[in-house]
């Protein structure tokens, strides 16, 4: 059992190392990758330090930092989880705060040994458990907020797959650890433990092996709605694009048709169903147009580039010079002057009123 446990996690080690080598490789500037790298790294510290012979070997000082960084893996994973289901994800200081938080309750309750037969350290324990499943949730909510928004096929079913295998594993290795008396992963349950990652992780580093890094995060800005439909690729792009499909350039016609002449964007809740259900074809086409022929891997992103167009062109015009921008958002599509300028600042660099500023001073 002892060389089947060692075996298993030297595989797990080795797949985690191609995976954090194959995301640095691809893109090291994305943030979904960056903090997979760390993610992979965190996960190599945390299959190694619970080896049951050295978790019993190991001093209990010496191991705090090791359940430091195991514990703020939980974090990690719904870090990685929001970047990879937001290609505006940034890093805040609060991430790091909260990873920060994880490892120090970690460590201090490793360090200190607590025991359940008392108060605090029932408190402490329950703490620490807990910090798993709270981030557990917060990825789901993270990729499930975003699920139907999202364009990329391949990073749909990828992130599907993460999300509902990192959840049943945090819960199952959780539920161990608590029928443990010390909170230890002993014998045929931790072989079991370290299969069922392995299994994961396995999946995940097939599936890089085999998507384009384009198709999981950003490479390029879409196309502007004034643009053709069928944007340029880049070469990094293109071993990720497919052929495209027989009727591919008809629907993306009548896509473009629908949107220009009938102003659909200005809808409220508009959805991607809502859109094909117009346009009567199923939503995987449509979101496959939209994604490999227009450029955008958001549906929200899509549809917001021609409410901006719209607001833009209102705010260049003379004759709407004393037309509220409140007025010129609200018409555009957008449901509050919020979301408008963050929008509008992302995709210019400017607010909207220093937009119309330079524009009217010019003409």
């Amino acid at each position: 059992m002892m060389l089947l446990d060692a075996a298993l996690r030297g595989t797990v080690v080795a797949l985690l190392a191609l995976v954090a080598l194959r995301l640095a490789r691809d893109r090291s500037r994305a943030w979904p990758a960056r903090i997979g790298v760390v993610f992979a790294i965190g996960l190599v510290v945390e299959v190694v330090s619970s080896t049951p012979a050295l978790e019993s070997a190991l001093p209990r000082l010496w191991q705090a930092p090791l359940v430091a960084i195991s514990v703020g893996n939980a974090v990690l994973f719904w870090i990685f989880v929001k970047a990879l289901c937001d290609d505006d994800f940034v890093p805040r200081p609060w991430h790091a705060a909260a990873w920060l938080l994880a490892a120090a309750i970690g460590a201090s309750n490793c360090a200190a040994g607590w025991s359940t037969a008392d108060v605090p350290g029932r408190i402490a324990v329950a703490v620490q458990r807990s910090v798993p499943l709270l981030c557990a949730l917060l990825a789901a909510v993270a990729a499930g907020s975003t699920w139907r928004l999202d364009l990329v096929e391949k990073r749909r079913r990828l992130r599907l797959f993460i999300i509902v295998a990192g959840i049943a594993y945090t819960v199952a290795s959780l539920g161990a650890r608590l029928a443990s008396p010390d909170g230890r992963l002993l014998g045929a349950t931790a072989t079991l433990n370290v299969a069922a990652l392995l299994a994961m992780v396995a999946v995940v580093a097939v599936a890089l092996l085999r998507v384009g890094p384009s198709e999981l995060f950003p490479v390029q800005a879409a196309a502007a709605p004034s643009e053709p439909a069928a944007i340029a690729a880049s070469d990094s792009d293109d071993e990720t694009r497919a052929a495209p499909e027989p009727g591919d350039e008809r629907l993306a016609a009548a896509l473009d048709g629908l949107i220009r002449d009938e102003r659909v964007y200005r809808l409220e809740g508009l959805t991607v169903a809502g859109l094909a259900s117009r346009l009567a074809v199923p939503e995987y086409r449509l979101r496959r147009v939209i994604n490999r022929r227009l450029g955008h891997r958001n549906f929200t992103a899509f549809i917001n580039s021609f409410r901006l167009d719209e607001a833009q062109r209102a705010l260049r015009d003379p004759a709407q010079r004393e037309l509220p921008v409140l007025t010129i958002a609200l018409e555009a599509g957008f449901q509050s002057i919020g979301p408008f300028n963050r929008a509008f600042k992302a995709a210019t660099g400017v607010t909207p009123t220093e937009f119309r500023r330079q524009h009217l001073a010019e003409t």
